[in-house]
């Protein structure tokens, strides 16, 4: 069954305190709608120093092409103004009032797993099945689940699975040098702050899960029947 528009398209909807609503949409699939590029969305334009692209092959930063509009659209907002967002995904639709760079972080979460970027791929899987304002055990339950299913599947295709998860570990440390280089971007292109504290609301769910994954037993409480003998 091919997916339908539901399935591929997360839109965000910002309500501020003046009644000003502005919206963005995140396609998961191959999106061609993209505004002419700004200067700072090129790839040689203060470029991660572990970024595998080469500015003589690709011209702009998969990440922070996608990231143009919405930092466009929120450019003039501040971090902690208050802001009702409507999260429309699967045909169900999400509630919260909260600040706008938290709401900015669960929004550049979805677009950077979305995006292409080399380093965030492996989190496309959890696009998919998007959850929006997720903290941090949530966030920890749904990237090791992920994880472990692609491992699964990885198996059913006769390929080698990395059961001790070395290799997400080596994500999360990339991930965490792509938000650093993003928000150091974003300073250059937003007129206030929200982005930008947005995307390190992001960075410290990154480093929460990384904590997670190098110390372990963070999610043991959950899983006591798991841990039990039979």
């Amino acid at each position: 069954m091919s997916p339908d528009q539901t399935d591929t398209l997360i839109t965000y909807r910002f309500t501020f305190a003046d009644g000003q609503s502005v919206e963005h949409g995140v396609a998961l699939e191959d999106d061609a709608g993209l505004p002419e590029a700004a200067a700072w969305t090129r790839l040689d334009f203060q470029q991660c120093p572990h970024c595998p692209l080469s500015a003589n092959e690709v011209q702009l930063c998969p990440f922070a092409a996608a990231l143009q509009q919405p930092v466009s659209m929120l450019a003039t907002h501040s971090s902690f103004e208050p802001v009702d967002v409507r999260v429309r995904w699967r045909d169900r639709e999400i509630h919260q009032h909260t600040t706008l760079q938290r709401a900015a972080g669960s929004l550049l979460g979805a677009i950077g797993a979305a995006s292409g970027c080399p380093h965030t791929r492996l989190l496309k899987a959890m696009a998919w099945f998007h959850q929006p304002f997720s903290g941090s055990d949530e966030t920890l339950f749904r990237v090791l689940g992920s994880y472990l299913l692609g491992q699964y599947l990885r198996t059913q295709h006769g390929l080698a699975a990395d059961w001790d998860l070395a290799g997400l570990r080596e994500v999360y440390r990339n991930l965490r040098q792509v938000n650093l280089g993003m928000a150091q971007r974003l300073r250059t292109a937003a007129e206030r702050d929200s982005s930008v504290n947005g995307l390190i609301l992001l960075d410290l769910l990154a480093a929460d899960t990384l904590y997670s994954l190098d110390h372990g037993g963070e999610l043991d409480r959950f899983f006591a029947e798991y841990l039990q003998a039979p």
